[in-house]
């Protein structure tokens, strides 16, 4: 890394990334926050199965990482996304799946080691401590890793330039 100061239009693209990148788990968030509660207080509840706050966070971290992906991809980093899409998506679960063991190892410590065991604990431990400390490691690791300038990018899209008829004209005289 260059220990030159970053210019002014890196640092509008940093914040706008991270601006999106905010958005999207914004939205991924709401998914993971309501498939964990909703599984939580329905099928896997803790009295039916010890293991459910566990279980319920693998399904709705799933779920929650599959739509920012998608958000990440296409509007995120669009600009850095790569050609080699399996290569990029293997990678972008791969830091999402690590992310995710952040959170639920904040899940585990909290309900099965200090015994705060409430939904509210478990919202707590999981949603807010393990989501915020996981999200810092996903957001550095894709924009240098998955999403890194160093990669090579899809072939950007661009139509051909069609002469207007009065171009057309001031281009044979």
């Amino acid at each position: 890394m260059s220990s030159a100061p970053a210019s002014p239009s890196r640092l509008r693209v940093l914040f706008f990334e991270v601006v999106r990148f905010g958005m999207v788990g914004g939205l991924g968030f709401i998914v993971d926050l309501a498939v964990f509660n909703l599984l939580v207080v329905t099928v896997l509840a803790p009295a039916q199965l010890h293991e459910g706050p566990l279980i319920a966070k693998l399904i709705s971290a799933s779920l929650a990482i599959v739509v920012n992906w998608l958000g990440n991809r296409y509007w995120t980093f669009r600009h850095r996304r790569r050609s080699d899409m399996l290569r990029e998506s293997i990678e972008f679960f791969v830091v999402s799946v690590i992310g995710t063991g952040i959170g639920l190892a904040c899940l585990w410590f909290s309900h099965y080691v200090l015994g705060f065991t409430s939904l509210l604990a478990d919202n707590i431990s999981g949603n807010v401590i393990g989501l915020a400390l996981g999200s810092l490691f996903r957001f550095v690791l894709y924009r240098v890793w998955v999403f890194g300038e160093h990669r090579p990018r899809a072939p950007r899209v661009t139509l051909p330039r069609v002469e207007t008829a009065e171009q057309v004209g001031t281009t044979a005289s």
